[in-house]
């Protein structure tokens, strides 16, 4: 029950609130919405906790891959759409559920962006990242399984990823979602695109095997 509750808030109330916020929302409705999805991710997260003697260190770990999400966008950040933000979620949701990812998502676009620049599009940012997360838990059986298909999974994310920025753009001006607009954007945005989901894939080739290797040592070593 606990986990089909935080699943619900992360994959129907997060992106209603994303959606809908822009039009119940003043000037500067960014930091409320992105205020609110940092509460909804985290109340998720605690949620999908099931024994409350590792919750500690579960946390710890996620945070360490928060940190490293982070740093790996603001060292990539004279590359553009070359990140391993995506890998690095992708990576932390297979081994500790969706909600961990959601979370890491959420918070790699909302603290980076301190350095990148806070706006409209960041609470867009949150949802995207936060959702590859969640569907890459879902997904964990078979991404650990096979190394192909988390690639995959990968490039595929790179799309979802820009897909939903682009929704962003298109409600930029009016609040009203505008699909010529839309479409325009999608067509534009094509070799960010395609550059993103490549460079998810090269992340994933090479990071997939060290840190999947060093997380299953922790989570044997401490009993998460």
């Amino acid at each position: 029950m606990r986990k089909k509750l935080s699943i619900a808030l992360l994959l129907i109330s997060v992106p209603i609130i994303v959606l809908l916020g822009f039009t119940v929302f003043a000037d500067k409705s960014y930091a409320y919405l992105s205020l609110i999805i940092v509460v909804f991710a985290l109340a998720a997260l605690f949620l999908s906790f099931e024994k409350k003697e590792n919750s500690a260190r579960q946390l710890i770990v996620i945070a360490i891959m928060c940190v490293l999400s982070i740093v790996g966008r603001l060292v990539f950040a004279v590359i553009p759409a070359f990140k391993p933000v995506t890998a690095i979620i992708i990576l932390l949701s297979m081994y500790f559920g969706g909600e961990a990812g959601f979370i890491c998502g959420a918070m790699t676009a909302l603290i980076s962006n301190f350095y990148f620049g806070q706006g409209p599009w960041t609470p867009y940012q949150m949802l995207a990242w936060g959702l590859v997360g969640l569907f890459a838990g879902l997904l964990a059986p078979l991404l650990r399984r096979n190394l192909i298909i988390t690639c995959v999974y990968g490039a595929l994310a790179g799309v979802i990823f820009s897909l939903i920025m682009d929704i962003n753009t298109a409600m930029w001006y009016t609040n009203v979602f505008d699909f010529g607009v839309y479409a325009t954007k999608i067509a534009s945005s094509l070799p960010f695109t395609i550059t993103y989901a490549v460079s998810n894939v090269i992340f994933l080739l090479l990071l997939a095997k060290p840190i999947g290797k060093k997380i299953e040592r922790l989570k044997i070593k401490y009993g998460i």
